[in-house]
This record gives C-alpha cells, structure tokens and sequence, in this order.
C-alpha cells in the first residue's frame, strides 16, 4: 500500500480512457487508447495540475503566500500555477523564457488575465534560471513574504507524486478495459511525467512499459534529469527504497528544431487526429510525441506488439495551439 502526502483536490479525476478505433484500423498497428488527462479541467487542464496537487500542498502546509516557478512563454505549467494561485490565494510570479515573440495568446493571455506577475528574459539570461530564481526569492523576502519555488514542469521529487497516483489510476482504467498494456507511451519536457510514471509502476507493481517521446533535449539529458528527480523522491520519502531498476526509456529523434517549434509534418498528424478521432492535440507537446507514434508504427518499432494494446497519455496543452494556429493549413 503507497502512503501518498497531502496533497489537494485541484484536478477533476479520474480521467477517461478511451479507445482510438478508426485511428488504430488506420494504421494497421497496436490497439491504441487515450488517457485523457487533458481533461483534468478547464483552464487548467493537462498533467501539470496533477503534480500540483502535492506541491501547492505543501506550500500551504509551509504557510506560504507566494509562488515563483519558471517555463516557457507558452508554458502549460506556468498557467496552471498562475490560474490555481489565483484560486488558493497565493501572489503568482512567472519567469518565463522569451525563446519566441511574448504576443499575448494562448496561455499567455490567460497568465496575464488571472494576474500572474511575469517576467520575461531571453534565452541566454533564462541560462542562469538558478540565479534568476534566488533574486526573485531575495527581493519577496525583502518585503516579509514567504516564497514557495517550483522547478520547470513542477518537475521535482515531490511532483512525481502526481504521476505515481496517475499509475494507480491507469491500473484501474485497465482493468475496467479489460486490457493489458504494452507501454504507456506520453511526451516528456521537463522529465517529472516520466519520473511519476516510472515510480508508479514500480510502486504499485504494475507491468507496463514507459515509453517517453522527447520534446526537446535527448536521450542523455532525459537520464540524468529523470535520476535527479527518482533520487529527490528517494530521499525525501523512501531513503530504504531500491530504485536501481528505473530506467528512462526515452526516444528524441522527433524532438523537431528547438523546443516550441514542429514540423509540418506534426501539424499534418495533428490535423489527422484532430478530423479522424476529435482528438486535439497541441504542436509543443502531445503533437510531437503522438507524431512519433505514429511515424515509429508506419515503420514496423511496435509489429511485435501488434496485437497488444497501447495507451497514450494525452497530458494536455490546448491553449497553446491557438498560439501556433497560424501554421495550420487548412
């Protein structure tokens, strides 16, 4: 039995998980089915309000009254702590990395709308993301406020937490299917998803792959991010935990250009998805890995498991669609 932490009640829960019939007739492979985290609510839907969960929690538990964390422009993560600070009461401080033009769109516009304080610097200043986040901390100390800071992705040992509960979750969705999965398979930028993912299954001894399409970064990166965030849990939680077994199956030959920036060719997948399952995906995450997906079934890596089942973690990311709708040919 896992003892889990305190933690809120902020995602609506249990998700979906739904089969992609006409989809999976279409490509001839593995049956696939969809996770529907991105349902985990309105403005705050995707996986990063699963995480959450804990980390707010434990702010409050602190007595915390202000929370600094740090993304992209576009940052899922960093909406969903500005739109649930909003509703627990907490001053919101974004530092987001300006690698493409601030326009006031997508989850940017809904920062700023529930009154985010945001800070913008360029790629090269974002670099030194240590040294931005102790001035920040500095400066609300200085007026006798007490900081609580998030990591990128709320991706740290206490935020894999909201992934271990998922991987109960998903067991249960299996056993109501009556299915017995090949991999869970979801995209991976800050590594906490995948971290959870692999603590829960160990955890609650489930047989079921972790398959991780990375966003940007490569495989190296993954590893080493994905250990740090397995050893923080390990020490802060179970210290007499054996954890040596977890290992990051990470695929990052699809990652695109640069964090932010897809292909045509994910756009297409997209749009594919998008008319043939009402299934919407988004160009900086789910697009990307369920593009890899796709491309990796056409070309055989899945045929041993042809007549398995695999699941894909839909963690969300709608609102920055509308950032990049202009690249949609319609």
């Amino acid at each position: 039995m896992v003892s889990y932490p305190t933690r809120l009640k902020l995602a609506q829960t249990p998700t979906p998980l739904l089969p992609l019939t006409r989809l999976s007739a279409e490509l001839g492979g593995p049956r696939l089915w969809v996770k529907r985290d991105d349902l985990t609510g309105a403005a705050t839907s995707g996986n990063k309000v699963r995480k959450l969960e804990f980390l707010l929690a434990e702010a409050k538990a602190q007595g915390c009254d202000t929370v600094i964390t740090s993304g992209g422009v576009q940052s899922n993560h960093c909406r969903a702590v500005a739109v649930l600070g909003a509703q627990l009461g907490f001053k919101v401080h974004l530092l987001l990395r300006s690698d493409i033009q601030p326009q006031p769109v997508g989850n940017l516009f809904l920062d700023k709308l529930v009154g985010a304080t945001i800070s913008h610097y360029s790629p090269s200043e974002f670099r030194d993301l240590d040294g931005l986040f102790h001035q920040w901390q500095e400066y609300y100390q200085n007026q006798d406020r007490k900081v609580y800071s998030i990591p990128t992705g709320g991706s740290n040992g206490t935020g894999a937490w909201g992934y271990i509960a998922v991987a109960e979750e998903l067991s249960q969705d299996f056993a109501a299917a009556a299915i017995d999965p090949y991999a869970v398979v979801h995209a991976t930028g800050s590594g906490g998803t995948q971290a959870g993912l692999l603590l829960g299954f160990h955890l609650h001894q489930i047989d079921c792959r972790v398959v991780s399409y990375a966003v940007c970064d490569d495989q190296a990166y993954f590893a080493d991010k994905v250990a740090d965030d397995l050893q923080q849990w390990q020490h802060k939680y179970a210290p007499d935990s054996d954890l040596s077994s977890l290992c990051p199956n990470t695929i990052d030959r699809y990652a695109g250009p640069a964090y932010g920036v897809a292909s045509a060719e994910v756009f297409d997948t997209i749009k594919q998805v998008a008319s043939m399952e009402g299934l919407i995906l988004d160009p900086v995450y789910t697009g990307k890995a369920f593009h890899g997906l796709v491309e990796d079934i056409r070309k055989g890596v899945y045929a041993e498991q042809q007549d398995r089942d695999i699941v894909f973690l839909h963690t969300g990311g709608l609102f920055g669609l509308f950032a990049q709708q202009h690249q949609l040919n319609y």
